[in-house]
């Protein structure tokens, strides 16, 4: 994957991310709150079940995008989704349901280093695109593809967070 270490493009603060951040800031909700980075504004389990079982509307990629600040072909590589299914995506207007979930997953992953990084969004997309040793010198972005590596980069951010430095 592409490397953001010397790109000048982060996250600005869109409605998403600021709705996030404020999210962040009123303390642990129970809520998946990391929706928001989507476009989302249902937090509940149940209906955000129901739209991973829907399928996504096309536009929660052009939010993610926007949100996280990775380029379309970065985005591409994050999801596992080739350009090809991309465009026939777009066209049919939304995803399936494994692709959802992908968002969703990359989006919680975000919204984690958010919070670790205490809601700076430069510093949350650095890290994940930087490679970490903890992580076999792999960037964390790359891990997210699959549920397990995307576990794996929430434990580092889990010690992170409580000063276990690996």
């Amino acid at each position: 994957m592409a490397n953001l270490q010397t790109r000048e493009d982060v996250p600005e603060i869109t409605p998403d991310l600021k709705h996030l951040l404020g999210r962040l800031h009123e303390g642990p909700s129970g809520g998946h709150h990391y929706a928001a980075l989507l476009g989302l504004r249902s937090f509940d389990l149940p209906a955000l079940l129901r739209n991973v079982e829907k399928g996504f509307r096309f536009t929660a990629l052009e939010h993610l995008r926007r949100n996280v600040a990775l380029s379309s072909d970065e985005l591409e590589q994050v999801l596992g989704i080739p350009s090809r299914t991309l465009a026939r995506r777009k066209s049919e207007g939304r995803f399936q349901p494994e692709e959802s979930d992908r968002l969703l997953r990359t989006a919680r992953i975000y919204a984690r280093a958010i919070e670790v990084f205490e809601s700076d969004a430069r510093s949350a997309s650095e890290w994940l695109t930087t490679p970490q040793t903890a992580l076999g010198g792999v960037p964390p972005l790359d891990l997210v593809r699959t549920e397990i590596g995307a576990r794996e980069v929430e434990a580092l951010l889990d010690r992170l967070e409580q000063g276990v430095f690996s």
